[in-house]
């Protein structure tokens, strides 16, 4: 039995395309190297015979396992990001939800649009929504692809192109598809360290991956990862702690509130690919992972004087103060007007906070118990589990089956440490444990492939199939401390953990959706010259209806090295079962202010009156065509893509509360009602149109007695919102159309000589909107967006094979440690300077941490 992981009747019908610079990079490297060659076909194939990337009429970037390895990253996010110019991922700071399951970009779409797979196969959601989503990805709920390890990987195949006909739901931007490495023998054991320039951020990793023989007609293959992660933080100090401190207030922290990476403990994946021959060229398969890691991250700060249902309920003009046996039992509580820049100097203050005076003793402010403010830290355990099992084989010479089930399950568990439930007074933990996510989904799929001899130049390819798709979405009530409403809540203090309420049981429950899907589509190669491919697929939703989709693709050679190529589409996404029925309450700011904002089910009778509606797919319809090339070495791809998208599903603008509202939500079950000032809720509002071109070019000669790959990739992205109302909101808008650079692009040189590798890659980033704290403001109130300027950053790493077993390498990204731009909010918009204690726009596309250096070694069996 051969091995290799059999791609024909796995694979859904897209054709193939060009592989891009990855591919060619990773080729300049000898097989001396232990590193086995990328082969120039992909699993995501046709349906006949594999076909060879370069004959395909839509585009591809394959990614090989020895490019992977090159990065200094040991993110997936960023691997794929530093390969494919059209895919974007930022660095999520305070980001509630985001920050532990961050969401990329393909072609500028939100995270849910490109659908993910490994081996061929639908992978299952996170559990988390991106509440705070940077605009684009606001109320996304994509697949978690940083789980995946890339010692586990042969290739990782990038389809940029609409798929949902072959698909379905999500492959609106294209297909990411992971193929896991499938050797009997061998393997590697690689332990890698690095740092930011500026002494944080410390990650350490050790991955391995080991090919075994399953009898002799098959094989095991088995990879692990292991690794940890430091925070980073690139803050200065609040100008309103640092108000504080010269006003003699010794408690507040020297960075009262940190702007950086989250820290991540105890990351472990593990995967494991199995393959089994059967005899009579049928074979059994079987993949699947577990995954686990601990993230911690910053969140705001909590000011001593004015945060509201904490300290104060009138903007910081006078203290918070409890009567802590609720009856004044002739013990009056008095007034602490905030007078002064330090509540805790004035005499007023200390009469509340002595303790052996009757009024200190019944009365209470929470600036006895934490006087220099608070900072809750925000984070979880996210369990990633996953199992697929199948068969597939030939019937006879011209009809070939697959079939397979999946379950995957994703559980985000959070965790708000360092802050409190105000309404249980100085009784209140300090550590909550607000509740649970569990994203649930199994598959069933049935595949079937026909070979028809019909007089034309190869046999007529008729594919056609059957999914079954169930999908539950879990929410977990909190402790009880989490969203108690204490013995305080009736003076005004705020119900719940501070910063993110637990769910309350009469939040909890499991929704929960079925569908299933027919597909047929054809391949035919007309002439030597000229082959079309057609595909529709049915598909039918339990909650919201069905929906019918089709593509047509085309190849033409125009010569030997010239071909031209397009394709025309439709597509849609479904509202996930997540978007349509959470709710939850965050914090976040608003104008500059820190507000609690509810998130709402557009079912809830407070989202209706406000134009909610019940969620419905987006539908997409897309077109796409170019052209490849080569000559003499040189290797060319061109291609254009327009892609409308109708009815996006995205958070709402957040709404101001009117005591009607606050009465309707109490009555269905919102905790901390009397503290919410905002609420928002997910909708179909707008219409986008996104164009692009995407050009590749590579190179490979002879150079400095070595060998060397040249490769440059370009990508020009544009997103236009074409129609919204104020339910999106002018500042979406904004972040929709600005956020990302319109201009991507990565030259890269590959050097190979005898026991020395060299790999250099310069990244330029073109001008995009930088934002900080999601405020954008209007003509009346500046907000702190800005223009950023275009960068570029340079990767680079060596390689010395000390044996033909071992090697070392060191490198370095962005190595000449350029930033984005810097906060100036008072040259920009008046405002004072940092106030939130930001160094640098969050919204950078190449991060706010700067350089980063490693090492690492690798030993190869």
């Amino acid at each position: 039995m051969s091995t290799k992981f059999r791609s024909g009747t796995l694979a859904l019908a897209i054709s193939m395309a060009l592989g891009t610079l990855s591919t060619h990079a990773a080729e300049a490297d000898s097989s001396k190297k232990a590193e086995q060659e990328v082969e120039r076909i992909a699993v995501v194939g046709s349906r006949g015979a594999p076909r060879s990337v370069d004959d395909s009429p839509v585009p591809i970037d394959l990614i090989g396992a020895e490019e992977l390895e090159k990065s200094g990253n040991t993110d997936m996010l960023e691997l794929v990001k530093g390969t494919v110019p059209s895919f974007n991922v930022q660095t999520n700071p305070i980001s509630d939800a985001a920050s532990l399951v961050r969401p990329a970009n393909l072609r500028g779409l939100s995270s849910d649009s490109t659908l993910i797979l490994v081996n061929g196969k639908r992978r299952h959601r996170a559990s988390v929504i991106a509440l705070l989503g940077g605009g684009i990805n606001d109320g996304a709920q994509g697949p978690d692809i940083s789980v995946i390890p890339s010692a586990a990987l042969k290739q990782v195949e990038v389809l940029r192109d609409g798929a949902a006909a072959q698909y379905g739901s999500d492959a609106i931007a294209g297909v990411m598809n992971f193929v896991l490495k499938n050797d009997a023998d061998g393997g590697s054991f690689t332990v890698r360290h690095g740092s930011y320039y500026e002494g944080d951020g410390d990650t350490t990793e050790i991955n391995g991956n080991i090919g075994l023989e399953l009898t002799k007609d098959g094989f095991a293959n088995l990879s692990f990862q292991y690794k940890n992660a430091d925070a980073t933080s690139r803050s200065v100090q609040r100008p309103d702690a640092q108000g504080l401190i010269n006003a003699g207030n010794t408690s507040v922290s020297d960075l009262a509130q940190i702007w950086g990476s989250p820290e991540i403990n105890d990351d472990i994946t593990i995967f494991a690919n199995f393959g089994l021959d059967l005899g009579n060229d049928r074979e059994a398969y079987m993949f699947g992972n577990y995954s686990e890691r601990d993230v911690r991250g910053g969140f705001y700060f909590r000011n001593p004087h004015i945060r509201g249902g904490v300290y104060s309920n009138d903007g910081g003009n006078s203290l918070l103060v409890a009567d802590l046996d609720g009856l004044n039992n002739g013990i009056e509580c008095p007034a602490v007007n905030i007078t002064t820049d330090n509540v805790l100097g004035q005499a007023d203050y200390g009469l509340i906070a002595d303790p052996n005076t009757a009024v200190g003793q019944n009365c209470f402010a929470f600036n006895e118990m934490l006087p220099g403010g608070f900072t809750p830290n925000f984070g979880g355990n996210i369990i990633d589990t996953s199992i697929t099992m199948g068969t597939r084989g030939e019937i006879n010479d011209s009809l070939s089956y697959d079939i397979s089930g999946s379950v995957g399950r994703n559980a985000s568990s959070y965790v708000i440490f360092d802050t409190l439930n105000a309404s249980l007074g100085p009784e209140s933990p300090r550590d909550f444990h607000p509740g649970e996510h569990i994203q649930l989904e199994k598959f069933f799929n049935v595949d079937l492939v026909k070979e028809l001899e019909v007089g034309i130049e190869a046999p007529l390819v008729i594919a056609g199939g059957y999914e079954y798709h169930q999908e539950s979405f879990d929410v977990i009530a909190g402790d009880v401390a989490s969203y108690t409403a204490g013995p305080l809540t009736d003076q005004g203090f705020g119900i719940g953990s501070n910063g993110f309420p637990g769910f309350k049981p009469s939040a909890a429950g499991s929704f929960s959706r079925q569908n299933y899907a027919f597909y047929v589509d054809v391949e035919a190669q007309y002439t030597e010259k000229f082959l079309m491919g057609y595909a529709l697929r049915y598909e039918d939703y339990s909650t919201f209806g069905d929906t019918t989709n089709y593509k047509v693709s085309a190849q033409y050679s125009v010569t030997d090295d010239f071909s031209l190529r397009a394709s025309m589409s439709s597509g849609f996404r479904a509202p996930t079962v997540g978007q349509a029925n959470y709710s939850n309450v965050q914090t976040s700011l608003e104008g500059g202010l820190l507000v609690d904002s509810a998130l709402l089910p557009a079912t809830n009778p407070v989202a209706k009156q406000l134009g909610a509606t019940e969620l419905t797919p987006e539908e997409s319809d897309s077109i796409a065509f170019g052209a490849v090339w080569q000559l003499e070495g040189f290797h060319f791809t061109l291609d254009y893509y327009h892609i409308e998208v109708t009815d996006r599903i995205s958070q709402s603008t957040k709404y101001n509360l009117s005591d009607e509202d606050k009465t309707k939500l109490k009555a269905d079950g919102v905790p901390n009602v009397d503290s919410i000032q905002q609420v928002s809720f997910f909708t179909n509002d707008f219409d986008t149109t996104t164009e692009g071109i995407d050009f590749i070019a590579n190179y490979t000669t002879g150079l400095l007695d070595g060998d060397a790959v040249f490769s440059l990739a370009y990508n020009w992205n544009e997103t236009t919102v074409d129609s919204y109302t104020a339910i999106t909101g002018e500042g979406k808008v904004s972040r929709l159309e600005n956020d990302l650079p319109n201009h991507r692009g990565t030259f890269t040189w590959a050097q190979s000589w005898e026991d020395i590798n060299m790999f250099a890659r310069v990244n330029y980033f073109g001008e995009f909107q930088g934002v900080h704290v999601d405020w954008i403001g209007t003509p009346e109130e500046p907000g702190t967006e800005i223009n950023a300027d275009a960068e570029v950053t340079v990767d680079v790493e060596v390689t010395y094979y000390a044996t033909d077993e071992l090697s070392v390498s060191l490198g370095a990204q962005n190595i000449f440690d350029v930033y984005p731009s810097k906060l100036d909010f008072e040259e920009q918009t008046g405002s004072p300077n940092n106030s939130w204690g930001g160094k640098y726009y969050e919204t950078s596309p190449f991060g706010f941490n700067g350089g980063f250096y490693y090492l690492k070694a690798t030993y190869r069996f």
